[in-house]
């Protein structure tokens, strides 16, 4: 589903889909269940929803979970956003499609969404159908285990983005209390539009410091 040079790594992840990393990712807010975990990089583990990961917002507890490959999940045409949870109105898809677009054409770094309610998800197969790379942020929505945020960010990304930020959306936007309220929706939305608003601010020691 919570960023410094690290050598030799691809992807950080989160608790949801998981891309390759090479360093290990622990969370001021929770304590790592697994310290000094590492990833190898380029090496996608999915089990869906949850994958055995180092996470922002903790530490993914799927390591019994098998993995998930449904590409028959997958829409026929290509879209940066793919709901298959029904949390998102026709309306809402096409508004945060549209945003993603301007991000990428903004910024150069592609951002896509995936809501799922594990184990309905395509899984591994999202990797070559967005064509994932290093400058790809995966946001995944899953409420399966309470936090309905989770991020998997490219290494390029990493480089521009402190991994601060990522906790700090995931605890605003993606607790369970926020979600129950407003809706899965509401959480999808309003973390779009601060990832957003991140990465057009300008690097430096105090970008991302909110957020917006």
């Amino acid at each position: 589903m919570a960023s410094m040079h690290y050598p030799s790594s691809c992807f950080r992840t989160t608790s949801f889909p998981t891309f390759s990393l090479s360093v290990p990712i622990t969370s001021s807010s929770r304590p790592s269940l697994l310290p000094g975990f590492r990833l190898k990089s380029l090496k996608w583990v999915f089990s869906g929803a949850l994958a055995l990961s180092l996470s922002v917002t903790g530490v993914g507890l799927a390591e019994a979970k098998v993995g998930v490959n449904k590409p028959e999940l997958l829409p026929t045409e290509f879209t940066p956003v793919i709901d298959v949870a029904g949390f998102l109105s026709d309306g809402q898809e096409k508004r945060l499609a549209q945003e993603i677009s301007d991000i990428e054409k903004d910024t150069g770094f592609k951002l896509r969404v995936l809501a799922q309610n594990y184990p309905d998800t395509p899984g591994l197969a999202i990797k070559d159908f967005w064509q994932v790379d290093d400058r790809t942020i995966v946001f995944v929505a899953d409420p399966t285990f309470g936090n309905i945020l989770n991020f998997n960010v490219g290494a390029t990304v990493d480089l521009d983005i402190p991994r601060s930020f990522w906790s700090r959306l995931a605890g605003k936007y993606g607790n369970m209390f926020y979600w129950k309220e407003k809706g899965e929706d509401s959480s999808i939305e309003a973390a779009v539009m601060a990832i957003s608003n991140c990465l057009r601010e300008p690097v430096g020691p105090n970008n991302c410091s909110e957020v917006k």
